[in-house]
């Protein structure tokens, strides 16, 4: 047994005795469910009228879940055929599960611990003696609804984390309360990037002019890297037909997760876009093509919508309007390994550009849940060889992820590890056989006969919006100088220095350096401070003697010390930093 897959049982298993201990203090609490997740665990609960759970809590409920361990209490699996079943559990949540999965003649799996029993799948550990009592930790209380619908009740959800030992624990405790500092919500209020409005609605951001020029630098990055391949930007609509996405297969597979839109003038269904494919299908089959005009490479930054529940929206992380480097490359079957190769290669360039490592997945299709696909097993077999063996030619370690593939075909996804060692799926390559047959797509090869093209999804950072999340915390706000909305803070020490600022700031501006001035009558210190906090890369102190030379006092982000340069030598080393996106000031 993998030591995966035995954290897997640790964590199970610690949901339920977090059960427990809640029903030990709340005998009449309800259950819903308490399954695992990345790093840990939760348990949702209807707690009785009145009665509360919160941080406070967490000591006497740890205490109580560390008695329990000591126990050596057994994890019994035990089956029900549904109307018994119904019987063993309390509350509506449970039932409604029992009556879903409980098919004719099948049982029900429940596991027993001590008196406790729960309906559960499992896996668990075989005894509490497998659980080391010094590994976990309760984190955190939230509210959710009920299978993540508002509609549903709103139930408590007890968070906590586990490992083997504990000084994985301590480590992650450590990078937790890191990355509570970096959060890109608070970091994006604080530093005046994006703001949402409850009028506008969840999900929906709004960009300040310093959030728009850090996604614009993001954006312009991308498609200079993409132009380099030969990606030529278009521009689709917002709004399309139903059909549209009928022959698609988006709206067979994805339709309820789609906002509708409705006209005063047909009764025509009409969809906001949650992704470009589609539309650049139809730019490609609007005339006609020959094998010489291949590949043809078509990139969008069209804005996306998805109805996402709005529980599980989340900052950047997830929203309803966004953004792709969406790109879309109609090739011959020939042309398939140097569309890879070439799109792997900005791919690569544009991490390094950024500073983050990354590992390759390989995306498969399940072939247990094959509905879940579009197109047969035959052409998924095909896409999949064909995708491992470019992997395999180019010498790539890459690792396989069945049931990971987009609806239409295998990818390679890039999965990115920020500064404090959290990953995240950010690039992809994907290889469609299915859509251009879909759409009935084609072009004229050298013997003067129809051939159907093979369609290449690809994204460099996938969403330019939930990759600027990403970044905030991947630099705890301190952008590099390339990135920064702001690059140089001119401040006056004195009020016979604010006209020399001005100019000095027009000076800096002429050259494209993106300059914020601060004359207002308060000290050094506090302007400084200021500086300091809003993480802008260079501040330059201008008294006297910076007036009467052609020397600049310059303080570093993150230094205390001022060093003198001249002025012409200094716009030429942050042009210069700027041309080439250096990490380091």
């Amino acid at each position: 047994m993998s030591n995966n897959n035995q954290l897997e049982k640790i964590r199970h298993s610690l949901s339920h005795l977090m059960a427990m201990a809640v029903l030990k203090k709340y005998p009449k609490a309800i259950l819903a469910i308490g399954p695992t997740i990345e790093n840990g665990f939760y348990y949702d609960f209807d707690l009785p009228k009145g009665k509360t759970l919160s941080e406070n809590d967490f000591p006497e409920l740890e205490n109580e879940i560390k008695k329990l361990i000591s126990q050596d209490l057994k994890f019994e699996k035990m089956e029900f055929a549904k109307a018994t079943a119904l019987k063993k559990v309390k509350g509506p949540f449970k039932k409604e599960l029992i009556k879903e999965h409980g098919k004719a003649g099948k049982k029900l799996s429940f596991y027993q611990t001590g008196k406790f029993l729960d309906l559960c799948a499992g896996p668990h550990v075989n005894s509490t003696k497998e659980i080391n009592p010094e590994a976990f930790k309760l984190t955190k209380v939230a509210g959710a609804y009920w299978r993540g619908d508002e509609k549903n009740k709103m139930l408590t959800r007890i968070y906590g984390v586990a490992f083997e030992i504990k000084e994985e624990l301590e480590s992650y405790l450590k990078m937790l309360s890191e990355a509570e500092k970096r959060d890109h919500r608070k970091l994006g209020e604080m530093l005046d990037l994006f703001i949402f409005s409850d009028l506008v609605g969840p999900g929906l951001p709004l960009y300040t002019f310093k959030g728009t020029t850090v996604l614009k630098e993001i954006k312009n990055y991308i498609n200079s890297l993409q132009k380099e391949i030969g990606y030529q930007e278009v521009q689709t609509p917002n709004i399309n037909r139903a059909e549209l996405f009928k022959v698609s297969g988006h709206y067979e597979k994805y339709k309820d997760d789609m906002f509708r839109v409705i006209s005063h003038y047909t009764k025509e269904d009409y969809y906001l876009k949650p992704m470009n494919c589609p539309q650049h299908t139809q730019i490609f089959s609007s005339k006609l093509r020959s094998y010489k005009d291949l590949p043809i490479r078509i990139a969008d930054f069209a804005q996306l919508y998805r109805d996402e529940k709005t529980g599980e929206l989340s900052g950047l992380a997830r929203l309803r309007c966004f953004s792709q480097d969406d790109g879309h490359s109609f090739c011959r079957e020939d042309q398939i390994k140097d569309e890879f190769k070439s799109v792997l290669s900005i791919i690569k360039k544009a991490m390094d550009t950024f500073g983050m490592k990354y590992k390759i997945r390989l995306s498969l299709w399940d072939p247990k849940q094959p509905k879940k696909y579009l197109g047969d097993a035959k052409t998924w077999a095909k896409a999949q060889q064909v995708l491992e063996k470019i992997l395999i030619e180019n010498k790539i370690e890459y690792f396989r992820a069945v049931g990971e593939a987009a609806i239409y075909g295998p990818k390679m996804d890039l999965i990115s590890k920020d500064s404090l060692g959290r990953e995240w799926q950010l690039s992809t390559i994907q290889l469609d056989f299915i859509m251009p047959e879909r759409f009935g797509l084609k072009y004229i090869d050298s013997d003067g006969k129809e051939k159907t093209p093979v369609m290449v999804h690809r994204a460099i950072v996938g969403s330019p919006e939930r990759f600027f999340g990403i970044l905030i915390e991947h630099y705890a706000g301190a952008f590099p100088l390339w990135l920064s909305p702001v690059q140089i803070n001119i401040m006056s020490v004195g009020s016979t220095h604010e006209d020399f600022v001005k100019k000095l700031a027009e000076e800096f501006k002429s050259e494209d350096i993106r300059i914020e001035i601060n004359i207002e009558n308060e000290t050094i210190g506090n302007k400084i401070r200021q500086a300091e906090k809003m993480k802008i890369p260079y501040m330059l102190v201008i008294g006297d003697k910076e007036m009467n030379s052609d020397k600049l006092a310059v303080r570093i982000r993150g230094k205390k010390n001022l060093w003198q340069a001249d002025k012409k030598e200094f716009i030429n080393a942050v042009k210069n930093k700027i041309k080439n996106k250096s990490l380091e000031l």
